[in-house]
Order: structure tokens, then sequence, then C-alpha cells
């Protein structure tokens, strides 16, 4: 989506997509090596009585649906950060995760009219419609009409 498109109050919606035990596994395994996202066997008798997706793979998924519906092809260029970061609930292998998006904010800067600034509320949910992550982040977008557009 273009920055235009943006505006206060739109929602933007991506279809839920199954979670892999290998995929979380191979996550955990380089980036956040902790057993109860590693080792089948020891998270059965962990409190959540199986394995459980790292928060951080959780997040990347979620990165990845805001790139299929809204980024891909668009002007944004990086984010200066994400804010209120939260999972609620673990995920599980098999989960089915879908990701809401709720534009709070679209502006261009007061100072720099090439910058396009879109603030935005990400909420991912499993098939029991049970809220497993929310963040706010903000995303800028080059709006000086010389933003490359690398392959996607």
């Amino acid at each position: 989506m273009k920055f235009n498109e943006y505006h206060a109050g739109m929602v933007i919606r991506h279809p839920p997509i199954t979670v892999e035990r290998e995929a979380m596994i191979a996550f955990a395994r380089q980036y956040d090596p902790q057993w109860f996202h590693t080792s089948p066997e020891g998270a059965r008798s962990s409190r959540w009585g199986g394995l459980i997706a790292s928060g951080w793979f959780t997040c990347s998924l979620a990165m990845r649906m805001v790139v299929d519906v809204a980024l891909a092809g668009s002007e944004s260029y990086g984010s200066p950060g994400v804010d209120k970061l939260r999972w609620m609930r673990p995920v599980f292998e098999g989960d089915a995760l879908r990701l809401e998006i709720n534009i709070v904010s679209v502006r261009v800067s007061s100072s720099r009219t090439d910058l396009g600034i879109v603030c935005w509320l990400w909420r991912m949910y499993n098939q029991r419609d049970e809220q497993v992550l929310e963040l706010e982040a903000t995303s800028f977008f080059d709006l000086s009409g010389d933003a490359p557009q690398p392959d996607q």
C-alpha cells in the first residue's frame, strides 16, 4: 500500500497462517534457545504442557504479515521502534494466527515534508480468537518521490 492509502481508523487484516513446529524450533535454536522453545520433550512437563513459540518468533510472523498486506510495494523505509509490546498467551505449534492492524494516525512530518509517519496497533489472535500479541509501531515512508522500489 502507498502512504496516501492509509487513514486513521482503517483496519487491515491478514488471514490466518498455521504455526509450524520445525519453524518454531529452528528460530528458537538460532535466536532464543530456551528449553521451552527448543525441547519438545522437556516442554511437555512445563507449565505450558508443551512446546511454545518464542515471543520474538511471534513478532517475526506478525512482521511478515504486515509486509504482505501493507508494506510490500510501499514507500516504507524503516521504523524508529515499537511501544507496548505484549505477549498475552503462548503460541503453540498448529495454532492458526491472524493479524489485525489498526491505523492510529497518519501524518506528514512537520519538519520534513518528505517524511510520512504511520502509527499503528498490531493485534494477533489464535484460532480461538484469543489475543496472543499486541504492539504499537511507527513506520516511516519516503514521500520524496525518489523512493527506490527494491525487488520484493
